[in-house]
């Protein structure tokens, strides 16, 4: 009764537990103690315990060093991949801005060259310019204006190139940083924008002047040529000697576009050559008998037949009159040689002027001869005073113009005189 009614539970038993072992006629005993048990399953719990965790440490160790390993990797490679997209942009930004200071450079050398071309087309223009000044009937020159915005646009090539060379400069020493690529980027952009703005207005105002140059030249030129054919014109209207080539000669050439390098320097040689062709012409109608012997005075008597004053009958007048006081001035009308200078039987004191071409001129009824054979004269001087010398009714300056020794009448000439005085 008593050893049913004992607790089951191992814990709770009064008695220890004995532990009986037989091996043959060998008995062995030995009594667990529940302390010995709970440590003993302690020690169980602790090794199994232990086992499980260094097994599944071996287990998941390669696991997570192969996971850590993989994620370095990762890591490394995206590094990498940032490093070189950061290096090929260093490498295109600094590339551009070569790029951009190259052509800066290229740009500001072309204008130099361009503002060296202006300046020597400006030696060039000027003797030229100075020709055509003295053969313009107006004041055509360049104007102030014009040479003040050719002065002002090469302040402001020299100021440009300067601020281009800057710009370049500034663009080559531009520090690089990682952090500000886009904006780097945006300001290397923006300064190539404002380069290129500027060296398009730079290289406008340059056409502008060219341009204006070519045409100016070209004006000119047109101007000279209609001026030669105006005393052309004038010269042949009067029977008068003229270049037989101006004019006459045929015209062509191949076609040269205006923006074409060689159209200034074409305009140049026409321009040139007009000029020549003006001042031919000119020189050839100074040494004609153009201009009046007694300006300002009325004609009293003109070429051709006519009733003679002292006799009454028909007879040739062979010059013209001009009512003159005594002692009134007798000018030259021409440039020439005194052939003679005194008395000359009808004629009175009379001056006669050798002129070149088979031209001369008369002066006659002379009160005094204020020049001698031999002496050279140039249109307007004084030869001799009015008087009454001679087959004379009056005081009087009796004019004749002699081609080849006929006499021609001097109305023609004082007439073209007239006409050429403004180009002459």
């Amino acid at each position: 009764m008593k050893a049913a009614n004992q607790a089951p539970v191992f814990g709770r038993r009064k008695e220890p537990h004995t532990v009986i072992i037989a091996r043959g006629n060998e008995i062995r005993h030995f009594t667990v103690r529940p302390w010995v048990a709970a440590a003993a399953g302690s020690a169980f719990a602790a090794v199994a315990v232990g086992y499980l965790l260094a097994t599944s440490y071996l287990v998941l160790r390669d696991d997570l060093i192969g996971a850590t390993t993989a994620r370095q990797a990762r890591m490394q490679h995206a590094y990498e991949d940032r490093i070189s997209a950061l290096r090929a942009q260093v490498d295109r930004i600094t590339s551009r801005q070569l790029l951009d200071q190259q052509l800066m450079e290229t740009k500001v050398t072309e204008l130099l060259a361009r503002q060296s071309q202006l300046s020597q087309r400006h030696g060039r223009l000027g003797p030229i310019l100075e020709r055509a000044a003295a053969n313009a009937t107006a004041p055509s020159t360049p104007s102030k204006a014009a040479d003040e915005r050719a002065e002002l646009t090469n302040k402001t090539i020299e100021q440009t190139g300067a601020l281009a060379y800057a710009a370049a400069d500034s663009a080559a020493a531009r520090p690089f940083s990682f952090w500000s690529t886009r904006s780097t980027t945006a300001d290397s952009e923006s300064s190539a924008d404002r380069a290129d703005k500027l060296f398009v207005t730079i290289n406008k105002s340059l056409r502008s002047i060219e341009d204006d140059q070519v045409e100016r030249i070209g004006m000119l030129a047109e101007n000279a040529y209609q001026t030669a054919g105006a005393i052309t014109d004038a010269l042949e209207d009067a029977g008068l000697p003229v270049a037989a080539d101006f004019g006459k000669s045929g015209v062509g050439g191949p076609l040269v576009p205006v923006d074409n390098p060689k159209a200034f320097d074409s305009k140049v040689r026409e321009l040139d050559e007009a000029l020549d062709t003006l001042d031919r012409l000119k020189n050839e109608a100074r040494k004609l008998p153009l201009a009046n012997p007694a300006a300002g005075r009325s004609i009293s008597s003109t070429f051709g037949v006519r009733t003679d004053p002292l006799i009454g009958a028909p007879a040739l007048h062979s010059g013209m009159d001009f009512r003159a006081p005594y002692g009134a001035s007798a000018r030259a009308t021409a440039a020439g040689t005194v052939t003679k200078a005194g008395w000359n039987g009808g004629y009175g004191r009379m001056v006669e002027i050798d002129h070149g071409g088979g031209f001369t001129t008369r002066y006659a009824h002379l009160s005094k001869v204020l020049v001698a054979p031999d002496q050279k004269v140039v249109v307007g001087d004084e030869v001799g005073e009015v008087g009454s010398s001679g087959r004379s009714t009056g005081p009087h300056l009796h004019y004749e113009v002699r081609r080849d020794g006929e006499a021609v009448d001097p109305l023609r000439f004082i007439k073209v005189g007239k006409k050429l005085g403004q180009y002459l």
